[in-house]
């Protein structure tokens, strides 16, 4: 299974969508041969999520958590993958891509390969609700932790 995730590069109540992050998280790896976790790494919920997922790993030996770079130059890296987040660094096929359109398309390749897609949304605008309208249309599995009736159980 491949879970990605998605939401606000600034969030607020950060305790509280750990919790539910980290009770989602469990309950899909529990039952799973093999979790790939593929993070973007950039603001609070990226980080969040990364910081549960090698929670996660470092508890069950079918995890792994992978950093996804939009950007391949160094030059235009603004975070380096954490080796104690991360088992590995992925470069998804975006050598085409105009830079500005380089996040977009690696959360586009993201969903593309996720079995699952967490997010946290709270308002219908901007690149955060961009990936999950597109996980939308591509027919995946979404949780979205801003709605108060997101499903937290399989």
């Amino acid at each position: 299974m491949i879970i990605t995730f998605a939401g606000h590069g600034i969030l607020y109540n950060s305790e509280h969508i750990s919790q539910k992050i980290n009770t989602i998280l469990i309950e899909c790896t529990q039952h799973d041969s093999h979790t790939s976790f593929y993070c973007g790494g950039y603001g609070d919920f990226d980080h969040l999520c990364a910081k549960a997922c090698a929670a996660i790993r470092d508890t069950r030996q079918n995890c792994e958590v992978i950093f996804v770079t939009p950007y391949i130059t160094e030059s235009r890296l603004k975070y380096q993958a954490d080796p104690k987040l991360y088992n590995a660094t992925i470069y998804p096929p975006l050598e085409n891509v105009p830079l500005r359109f380089a996040i977009r398309k690696r959360n586009e390749w993201m969903v593309d390969q996720a079995d699952l897609v967490i997010a946290y949304v709270a308002h219908k605008y901007g690149g955060a609700y961009q990936t999950p309208e597109y996980a939308r249309r591509k027919k995946k599995i979404i949780i979205n932790l801003a709605d108060q009736t997101a499903r937290t159980s399989f």
